[in-house]
């Protein structure tokens, strides 16, 4: 085992000979980590965690008891070969949570930088979750989902293989995803749907009144103009062009799922 002096491991915990421990380190009772696992400096693992082989946590990383990290993908076509698990720096990840590594060989499940992981719920092989992002208690992001910045789950949310869930979108408890979410906006309802702008989230974000104003426009263009999708995106281009009204077009234009819309209920794409 390669681990700083200044480590601290726990008598009872398990952790190979192969591991790369950082400084500052804290390995807690019966945690174990198995070999070819990097532990950065100043990340705490509580009692009972164990951290699979091929897993990397970044430096300042908390993680609470019970949580196993680089589980084998819970995929049929899995066959056992070397995937990865990367979480970068300054995650909470609390207890009873699993996480798992990619499917194919030498794919990656890729966690960004201070995400609030909370209780009791499974991110899949092959997820790519960015920085900032809270995904509450018991939510289940299956294979292949990716989450961008700053956006909001909230508890039981179930999001389906393949969805995307744009930048500072929020997700309303209970709610089942299986469209993409456009970035910025609130969504909510067993068929996602969306209800308007994520307010609070833009303006803890910084976001400053002109921007919120553009973004207010092209959800009115989007969701209530009655022009169809490409009709409505040309016109955010030529409207309303902001930095972030573009990352918008350009996340609904990248969609392979088709993004929610207002009447979604019926089962429709925008």
């Amino acid at each position: 085992m390669s681990a700083a002096t200044s480590a601290q491991i726990a008598p009872t915990a398990r952790v190979h000979r192969d591991a790369v421990i950082g400084r500052n380190v804290i390995i807690g009772e019966y945690c174990v980590v198995e070999q070819d696992v990097v532990i950065g400096a100043m990340t705490v693992l509580e009692p009972y965690v164990y951290v699979k082989r091929w897993t990397t946590l970044g430096q300042r990383n908390e993680i609470s008891a019970g949580t196993v990290l680089g589980t084998d993908p819970l995929d049929k076509n899995f066959t056992g070969v070397r995937s990865y698990l990367k979480i970068g720096n300054g995650n909470k990840i609390r207890e009873h949570y699993t996480i798992s590594r990619g499917t194919e060989p030498d794919s990656a499940t890729v966690i960004g930088d201070e995400n609030y992981i909370m209780t009791s719920g499974h991110i899949a092989h092959n997820c790519r979750i960015g920085n900032q992002t809270v995904i509450a208690s018991c939510a289940l992001l299956a294979g292949y989902v990716e989450v961008e910045d700053q956006a909001f789950i909230s508890g039981n949310v179930g999001v389906h293989q393949f969805s995307k869930i744009g930048r500072l979108a929020m997700v309303a408890g209970g709610t089942r995803v299986n469209l993409d979410l456009t970035p910025y906006f609130l969504y909510a309802g067993l068929y996602v749907t969306p209800t308007g702008l994520n307010l609070v989230g833009l303006r803890r974000a910084g976001f400053a009144s002109d921007e919120i104003a553009a973004l207010k426009a092209a959800y009115k263009v989007l969701y209530r103009s009655g022009l169809k999708l490409e009709e409505a995106l040309q016109v955010i281009e030529n409207e309303v062009s902001t930095e972030h009204t573009r990352h918008l077009v350009s996340f609904i234009r990248s969609s392979k799922r088709g993004v929610a819309r207002e009447n979604a209920a019926r089962n429709q794409f925008l």
